[in-house]
């Protein structure tokens, strides 16, 4: 597998779960890497840990939903590396209710967070790689619910599916830009957010939290285990480092078989 050496990512929702542990990864792989937060507390002290372990990074302060914020965020991280080769659109949050119970302002800030947060990320990355033909790779993380439904997430599947369709027709546009896209979807991976749910589900449900684990979680996994941070690390490596452009606009499932394409 390639180095990232030389490369610059930009990960979104980077101070914790998911997109920090890319973001160490892609550090020991050779890539500079800037720590995008809502928190900027918290996105300083994942960029320290970085530097501390040899990384290059820095942190910033980004909400993903706010135009300008996001504008701004991102010209920071090219005015600190130089360039910008990868960005992972990874931000996001969960709230559950049903459909008949799901309120406006949730569901709003639910798509507002995940969908309108990959398209403005993604809108100011491509400023600086569509530059001279530059490219890059912009990865979205997505979900087993970009394919398909769970009860209570009507939100959450709505968005997520939405950003298949970002990301394919990046795919078709950035190509003559020398940019590609992917989304990454994972199942269940025990993450802060994941860990919120567990009791929630057994609320709304009625039933047991073990019961939320096994038989709502991890029901239609191979193996009834969950997905791990690695994981999906090592997918967005792999992705990020793939060679060509045989492998764009692509979905691809992180599950222990729980969603199989």
């Amino acid at each position: 597998m390639a180095s990232l050496d030389g490369k610059v990512a930009l990960i979104t929702g980077a101070a914790s779960g998911l997109g920090k542990a890319i973001a160490e990864l892609y550090a020991k792989n050779g890539a500079a890497v800037a720590i995008a937060d809502i928190n900027q507390q918290a996105a300083d002290a994942a960029a320290a840990e970085i530097i501390a372990a040899g990384g290059k990074a820095i942190g910033v302060a980004m909400d993903v939903t706010d135009e300008a914020a996001v504008n701004a965020g991102t010209d920071k991280v090219v005015a600190e590396f130089g360039h910008l080769d990868i960005l992972i659109s990874n931000a996001g949050i969960q709230i559950i209710n049903p459909i008949d119970q799901f309120a406006y302002a949730d569901w709003k800030k639910m798509l507002a967070i995940h969908l309108d947060g990959g398209f403005l990320t993604t809108r100011a990355a491509l400023k600086h790689m569509y530059k001279d033909d530059r490219g890059g790779i912009v990865i979205y993380m997505g979900s087993v619910h970009s394919h398909e439904a769970s009860k209570l997430k009507s939100a959450y599947v709505a968005a997520k599916h939405g950003l298949l369709g970002l990301a394919r027709t990046l795919a078709k546009e950035g190509a003559a830009h020398n940019v590609r896209s992917h989304v990454i979807c994972p199942g269940f991976v025990r993450t802060p957010l994941v860990e919120k749910q567990i009791p929630e589900q057994a609320k709304e449900l009625g039933i047991s939290e073990a019961d939320v684990i096994k038989n709502v979680m991890l029901k239609d996994t191979v193996d009834g285990v969950f997905t791990t941070v690695d994981d999906i690390a090592q997918t967005a490596l792999y992705l990020a480092t793939f060679p060509s452009a045989a492998l764009t606009g692509q979905s691809i499932v992180v599950s222990h078989g729980w969603y199989m394409q």
